[in-house]
């Protein structure tokens, strides 16, 4: 039994060993006529594989360009497109990464960006809206990454650390209380296997003693008699 580890690798893994396996098969065909009637039923073969993709644009063409892909561009048959080789594609440019600094991760990029345009505000009763609003945000955002409770201060000096001294709430300003809600932990399957047994048990018992004093009232009732 040979394992995959002694395999060559797959070009495309999504085919499998066995597509592998006959497009290099192919390449041992001497004639090219027999040799592109196999190709052809190996596409079909391959279009098979994924039946949901059929109905894409040059979904067939896609299929040759694997099977050439497959065989390392070797395969001499009469294709019915033009191929296209991997080292052809235009390559997709890479996203770029966003490296601006985050002062405090717990309250996010967004947050960051909000108090820097509250912090323009020129109207102070606007800016005190503002705070206000954001200051709520921050200790829920606070609480929901620390799971302890947090005090207003603390809150209100990060405000002011995020918006350099440009955001000071008044001192009558009392932030909403913030329930710090805690994960149900997970019970595992034995866990619950073991209390459905501990329920037949108790069950099991309980049928046992009801049985039980049925049995002495009807003795008792016997007796009697």
């Amino acid at each position: 039994m040979r394992y995959n580890t002694v395999e060559n690798k797959l070009i495309l893994p999504e085919y499998g060993r066995n597509i592998q396996k006959m497009a290099e098969h192919l390449l041992t065909i001497e004639d090219k006529e027999k040799r592109t009637r196999a190709a052809n039923e190996l596409i079909a073969i391959m279009g098979n594989m994924f039946p949901h993709l059929r109905d894409i644009k040059d979904f067939k063409h896609k299929l040759w360009d694997h099977l050439a892909a497959m065989t390392n561009y070797k395969l001499d048959i009469e294709y019915p497109y033009k191929i296209k080789r991997v080292d052809e594609l235009a390559k997709p440019d890479k996203l770029p990464y966003n490296n601006n600094h985050i002062r405090f991760r717990h309250y996010g990029r967004i947050l960051q960006k909000l108090i820097a345009k509250s912090a323009e505000i020129e109207s102070e009763e606007e800016r005190q809206i503002l705070i206000q609003l954001i200051a709520n945000h921050m200790k829920k955002l606070y609480v929901t990454w620390n799971l302890k409770s947090v005090s207003d201060e603390i809150v209100f000096a990060d405000l002011a650390t995020l918006s350099n001294g440009k955001l000071i709430p008044n001192n009558n300003l009392r932030l909403a209380n913030v329930q710090i809600v805690q994960k149900a932990p997970i019970l595992s399957n034995n866990n619950n296997r073991n209390n459905n047994n501990n329920n037949n048990n108790n069950n099991n018992n309980n049928n046992k003693k009801r049985n039980l004093n049925q049995t002495n009232i009807k003795g008792q009732i016997k007796k009697r008699r």
